[in-house]
C-alpha cells in the first residue's frame, strides 16, 4: 500500500456465522503480523459489507482468500496468489484439499454413474469446490453435453447442502473445509447426508493480493501471513477454523484449475448440465 491510507480486507470463503469470532479472531493475529512486517494501512476489522466480488475489485484491497477458480478465471488479471492454506479435516492434504459428492443416506447411488438424470446443486458457476470438480468427475459419463437432468444453482455449500436434505436435488459437491466446519458446527445440517465420494484434489484456497502490489508489499505480507500461522495466541482462532499451516505459493499450483475446465470441454461437456 502506499501513504497511510487504510486497506481493505475480507476473509469471507470459512466465515460461517458460528465461527465469526473465530475469523476476526484470526484476522486480529494477521493484522498483528502485517504491522509487525512494516505492511502499511491495515485495517482494523474485516470489511463484511460487500459482496466478496466486488471486494476483490476495490483498488484498496491489502489482503484476501478467494476461491482458485475464479483466480485462474475472472479475477486472473485481478488477483495473486501469496499464501496457501493446510486444513486438519478429511479430503484434505498439505496446502491441498478436495470436495465431498453427498447425496441422502437412503439414496441408492453407488457411485457417480448412479446419478445420471437426477439433479445437481451446486452454489455458483464460478466454484472449483461446487462446480469445476464435478463438471470433471462427470463428464466422462455425460452424453451430448448432459448428465443431469437439471442443476440447481444454490448461491452457497450450505443451501446446496439443503437442497440435497430437502430432496431438491440428490448431490452435491461440498468444499471439504465446509463440510468439516457444518459438521462439527452444525451437525444437524448433515444428518441424512453420506459422502458419495471425493474429488480430485486441487490447490487449497489461497491467500491473495492484488495483483501489480508492489514487490515489497507483497513479501511482507507473504511473511507475515506465515508469521500469523505460528503465533501462539492465535492457535485456539486457528483450530477452531481447521488452519493447520501456511505455506508460500505464486498463481501457478492453481494451473490445474483451467485444465479440468478445459479437459471437460474435450469430451463436449463445457457447462455443468
Amino acid at each position: 500500500m502506499t501513504g497511510t491510507a487504510t486497506g481493505v480486507v475480507a476473509l469471507g470463503m470459512y466465515d460461517l456465522p458460528e465461527l465469526r469470532a473465530a475469523t476476526d479472531a484470526w484476522w486480529a493475529a494477521i493484522a498483528r503480523a502485517l504491522r509487525a512486517e512494516g505492511v502499511a494501512g491495515v485495517p482494523e476489522s474485516l470489511d463484511r459489507s460487500r459482496p466478496y466480488h466486488e471486494v476483490w475489485r476495490d483498488p484498496a484491497l491489502l489482503l484476501t482468500q478467494t476461491c482458485g477458480y475464479p483466480l485462474t478465471h475472472g479475477f486472473a488479471g485481478t488477483l495473486t496468489a501469496v499464501a496457501v492454506p493446510s486444513y486438519a479435516a478429511e479430503g484434505c492434504g498439505p496446502g491441498r484439499y478436495s470436495s465431498a459428492f453427498l447425496v441422502r443416506d437412503d439414496d441408492p447411488a453407488g457411485d457417480l454413474a448412479g446419478l445420471r438424470g437426477r439433479r445437481a446443486a451446486a452454489n455458483g458457476p464460478d466454484s472449483q469446490s461446487g462446480c469445476n470438480v464435478l463438471r470433471s468427475a462427470v463428464a466422462p459419463l455425460a452424453a451430448d453435453g448432459r448428465f443431469f437432468s437439471e442443476v440447481v444453482w444454490a448461491g452457497a455449500h450450505r443451501r446446496s447442502l439443503a437442497a440435497v436434505r430437502t430432496g431438491d436435488a440428490d448431490i452435491a459437491a461440498i468444499d471439504a473445509v465446509t463440510f468439516a466446519l457444518i459438521s462439527r458446527h452444525a451437525p444437524e445440517e448433515i444428518w441424512g447426508i453420506r459422502v458419495l465420494g471425493w474429488s480430485r484434489a486441487a490447490p487449497a484456497l489461497p491467500y491473495s493480493v492484488r495483483r501489480g502490489i508492489d514487490a515489497g508489499t507483497r513479501a511482507r505480507i507473504a511473511a507475515a501471513l506465515l508469521r500469523a500461522a505460528a503465533d501462539p495466541d492465535a492457535a485456539a482462532a486457528r483450530e477452531t477454523l481447521l488452519i493447520a499451516g501456511l505455506s508460500p505459493v505464486d498463481d501457478a499450483a492453481y494451473a490445474v484449475m483451467p485444465e479440468m475446465r478445459r479437459a471437460a470441454e474435450r469430451l463436449g461437456y463445457p457447462e455443468l448440465a
